[in-house]
């Protein structure tokens, strides 16, 4: 027994393809919506690591940074005491007031304070506050001649200049 298709089955048949390709059609676009979604929300996901990593990384360097100079204060404050015991030094030479003021002077050492170097130094605008000039000579030109008032850092920040006569 042969089997006829009709022109009715074919129609039929050719509206159900037409259907089926336009199914696929919608559904390919939608596949390539959805592609395009899911590739932007992984680049505002990378997007938004990276931008946590660098909060995470700002934020631990400013906790370091108001670690380390958290005593900033505290120590600038402390610099005219330094003076007064030189000073007392030079006046008295007593030894009680040379231990003292060398115990005090361990102790900024051990919380990284130092005495900015000028004697013999080149003048250094990021260090040194010219008070006033000398002339001494072509050989001193621009050289720290002598300093009035020493100058401290705490770490590599200068928490007071040092006060120095330049030669000219």
């Amino acid at each position: 027994m042969k089997k006829t298709v009709t022109g009715s089955k074919i129609a039929k048949l050719e509206s159900d393809n037409q259907a089926l390709q336009s199914q696929v059609e919608e559904l390919k676009a939608q596949s390539e919506e959805l592609r395009v979604q899911v590739e932007e929300l992984n680049d505002i996901k990378l997007r938004q690591m990276a931008e946590f990593e660098n909060f995470r990384r700002r934020t631990n360097k400013e906790k370091l940074d108001l670690i380390e100079n958290a005593g900033e204060r505290i120590f600038k404050d402390m610099l005219p005491i330094i003076d007064d015991f030189e000073r007392a030094i030079d006046a008295t030479q007593d030894e009680g007031v040379k231990i003292i003021y060398n115990k005090f002077m361990n102790f900024l050492k051990a919380n990284k304070v130092t005495v900015i170097e000028t004697e013999g130094q080149a003048f250094n605008t990021d260090e040194h506050e010219a008070i006033t000039t000398f002339n001494a000579g072509e050989d001193k030109k621009g050289m720290v001649i002598e300093c009035t008032q020493k100058g401290y850092k705490l770490g590599d920040k200068v928490i007071r200049y040092a006060k120095v006569v330049v030669g000219e």
